[in-house]
C-alpha cells in the first residue's frame, strides 16, 4: 500500500470515529428546541445527506405572525442555537410559515 493509499485509509477512519464522537440530534430533540421560543409549532425534519445534520427543516407557528423572513430565520437559529455550536446541525435549510400561510 502507498503512502497515498495509507492517507486516505487513515482519513477515513479518523472521520469516521470523529462522526461517531459527535452526538446526532433527533427530529423530535430538534422539535423540542423549537418549541421551547414556538409553543405552538408544528416541526417537519427531513435529513438531506443521512447523517442527521444537513437538515431540512419546515416550521408552521403563529409565533411569525407579523416578522418578516429574516425575523423568522433569527428566532429558529436562536432556538437552535446549543446544536449548532456543539456540531450536532451542520446545515439548515428553513422554510417559516404562519398556520394562515400553509
Amino acid at each position: 500500500m502507498d503512502a497515498h493509499c495509507l492517507s486516505g485509509h487513515v482519513s477515513a477512519r479518523v472521520l469516521k470515529t470523529l462522526l461517531e464522537l459527535i452526538p446526532v440530534i433527533t427530529p423530535d430533540v430538534l422539535t423540542e428546541y423549537i418549541r421551547k421560543s414556538l409553543p405552538d409549532a408544528e416541526v417537519t425534519v427531513t435529513d438531506r445527506t443521512g447523517t442527521m445534520n444537513h437538515l431540512k427543516v419546515v416550521i408552521v407557528s403563529d409565533g411569525f405572525e407579523g416578522k418578516n423572513l429574516l425575523d423568522r430565520h433569527r428566532l429558529i437559529y436562536q432556538a437552535l442555537d446549543a446544536p449548532m455550536k456543539d456540531g450536532r446541525i451542520h446545515a439548515l435549510e428553513l422554510t417559516a410559515r404562519t398556520k394562515a400561510e400553509t
